[in-house]
């Protein structure tokens, strides 16, 4: 006899809302997975990136004028904006400012380069032997707290005056930097993955370059950018105090010349070159870098 019973499936409608309760919640993932931000105009991304640094530039630069204007310090001592253009304008007309700076922007970069190659597996030689971190690493803690100035006379005794004293303070400064950087980055790295890296056969330089490195990316370009920036402090000090004419002529020179005639304005134009040039490779170089690696990771999110 056939069954009457007109009772609804209690059973596929159960798993008919299971499944619309998962597909809910796989789009509600998916949604917070793929947020995307509409392209926004050129003109206005423009705009947005260099109007705050511009308008710093400007009140600077009117707070300047204004103590200058009521003679906060004798004009001798604190020239005017446009007294300070006006050196920079001289040079550049003489032909002698680009040669200044490649002078000092081609020995921080070797000396950062330098740097880089020994500070990489001393980095990685401190991060995973144990011995080797309880041995050395409180000396490169210290050596990177130790001022980079520190250095110079000791190195012109060592060196005397000629470009081995300039890069044997720039490494001093910026070797520590770089490695304990990746130290900290190999810290950070989840244990999981070494263990997995290691199953995997993933091991010695092999798993240096394909796991150990790329995870502990984060840190070791941190560490990058703060060695960047001891290198150029450190050069800058060596130049200041290691002068000859063998050495050519750097920035820091440049700097030690206004001192030594009391030239307040070629002073203040030195040290305006040395902070363009700092953070121009900071934007040229490191921030590109640096958002690269982020938006690979997730924790930048790209416009679209």
């Amino acid at each position: 006899m056939a069954s009457t019973d007109t009772r609804p499936d209690t059973t596929q409608a159960r798993v008919s809302a299971d499944g619309g309760d998962l597909a809910g919640l796989e789009a509600g993932l998916d949604a917070l997975d793929s947020t995307v931000i509409s392209r926004q105009p050129l003109a206005r991304t423009v705009v947005a990136k260099a109007l705050p640094p511009l308008t710093a530039i400007v009140v600077v630069l009117a707070v300047w004028q204004l103590a200058y204007v009521l003679e906060v310090q004798p004009h001798h001592m604190l020239p005017s904006p446009l007294e300070v253009w006006g050196v920079l304008a001289e040079r550049w007309y003489e032909g002698t400012i680009l040669d200044t700076i490649w002078q000092s922007v081609s020995r921080g970069a070797l000396g950062f380069a330098a740097s880089l190659v020994i500070g990489t597996p001393l980095g990685l030689i401190v991060a995973r032997v144990r011995l080797v971190r309880a041995a050395i690493g409180p000396i490169l803690s210290g050596l990177q707290s130790l001022p980079s100035v520190a250095w110079v006379p000791a190195a012109i005794i060592w060196f005397g005056l000629t470009d081995a004293t300039i890069y044997a303070v720039v490494l001093l400064g910026a070797v520590p930097s770089i490695a304990n950087g990746l130290v900290a980055g190999v810290d950070q790295i989840p244990p999981l993955h070494l263990r997995a890296a290691r199953v995997i056969g993933a091991t010695g330089l092999h798993g240096v370059r394909h796991v150990l490195l790329p995870a502990a990316l984060p840190g070791y370009l941190a560490g990058l950018k703060q060695g960047w920036a001891f290198s150029w402090r450190s050069l800058m000090a060596a130049e200041i105090i290691a002068k000859s004419p063998d050495l050519g002529a750097g920035l820091g020179q440049l700097l030690e010349t206004g001192r030594v005639f009391s030239d307040m304005s070629t002073v203040l134009a030195a040290i305006l070159l040395i902070l363009v040039v700092g953070i121009g490779i900071e934007l040229l170089v490191f921030a590109p870098i640096e958002r690269r690696v982020l938006r690979s990771r997730g924790l930048l999110v790209s416009t679209r």
